[in-house]
């Protein structure tokens, strides 16, 4: 092989020298590693609609449990003489202790037929809508992670079973079962009440309400179907990876396997989809309400609040508009958000 005779003048024996640790690291970029979690948030906070979102929520939060701790009046407690006032409208009674030097609180969202200041029903309407909405959203969680869980990690025959069994439940008419378990549970929840009203559990149905309870289970039977099957999903690719692999061949029990490795790696997606969940209780429980068959009086949501205000729609609208207003604002916020929580914890939308 013929050599150029100016090879040995272009190359020096020193430039084949091992490099030094700094110019290692003027090669090689340093790149600070974030964690999924840290990578997750960075994503959502670059989402300013779910951002938006997230703000209004913390707001609704402050607005249904804090608000009600510096008003003047209780969500049953009716002012006499001051019934059918208009926002920001005071009695003639009111008029008067305030001429004598007395501070009267105002109704800035008036009062309904019955002297009941809005502003504080609307406030505790947001709570009791907002309360249901996450804790049948958490009891929709626990069931349909467990199930989807075992259905995927036992796979076979077993999962085939267990998946016909959710899509036989997908076909049922939710809101009918619900509106048959509130009838039927009404007497035997009355009956329970009735003989437990010391109890906390009976004072907990006589507030609800039997409709309330019925939501609670058509939930336990019917709505964890789409959680599930979420859960089964991730199941399926995760229970084929090294990890899992190494786990089972180290002896560890099944139940280990699923809850110590393959349920951390699914928390994203649940609770992309538990959020997504949350609109879905209150829209079915503010239905039920708007129906006749939510809380009890005078306990109230915002369902039951519009409901309340059709009496007097063309007379009071703002009755109406105001509920309606912040049930919409509610949902859409929660749609918002968990929009973004999905997009955020998705590893495919990564850039």
């Amino acid at each position: 092989m013929n050599i150029p005779e100016n090879f040995a003048t272009r190359f020096n024996a020193d430039d084949f020298l091992p490099a030094s640790s700094d110019e290692k690291l003027g090669f090689i970029p340093q790149h600070k590693s974030i964690s999924y979690w840290k990578d997750a948030m960075r994503r959502l906070k670059k989402n300013y609609v779910a951002m938006t979102s997230f703000w209004v929520i913390i707001f609704l939060i402050l607005f249904a449990y804090v608000g009600p701790l510096f008003m003047a009046y209780t969500y049953e407690q009716q002012v006499r003489g001051s019934e059918n006032l208009a926002p920001l409208t005071r009695s003639a009674g009111e008029l008067e202790r305030i001429a004598a030097g007395e501070r009267v609180f105002p109704h800035l969202f008036g009062t309904d037929t019955h002297g009941r200041d809005i502003l504080v029903r609307v406030m505790y309407g947001t709570r009791v809508s907002m309360l249901i909405g996450i804790l049948a959203a958490i009891l929709t969680l626990v069931i349909g992670v467990l199930y989807g869980s075992v259905s995927g990690y036992l796979g076979g025959r077993v999962d085939l079973v267990m998946m016909r069994i959710v899509d036989i439940i997908y076909s049922v008419p939710d809101v009918l079962v619900v509106l048959l378990l509130a009838v039927t549970l009404k007497p035997l929840m009355s009956a329970f009440a009735d003989a437990n009203q010391t109890n906390l559990a009976g004072r907990l149905v006589i507030t609800l309400g039997p409709s309330i309870i019925a939501i609670f289970i058509a939930f336990a039977l019917l709505y964890w179907t789409t959680l599930a099957r979420i859960v089964r999903g991730q199941v399926l690719q995760l229970k084929q990876q090294e990890y899992v692999i190494a786990a089972r061949a180290l002896g560890a029990s099944d139940q280990r396997i699923i809850l110590k490795h393959l349920l951390p790696n699914c928390i994203g997606s649940l609770v992309a989809a538990t959020c997504l969940q949350i609109p879905v209780a209150i829209f079915l429980e503010s239905f039920l309400s708007f129906l006749g068959l939510g809380v009890n009086a005078p306990m109230t949501s915002l369902g039951s609040l519009a409901s309340d205000a059709l009496g007097g729609m063309y007379t009071y609208t703002y009755r109406l508009i105001i509920p309606a207003a912040l049930l919409s604002l509610l949902i859409l916020s929660f749609n918002l958000f968990g929009d973004g929580l999905r997009d955020a914890f998705d590893p495919r939308l990564k850039k």
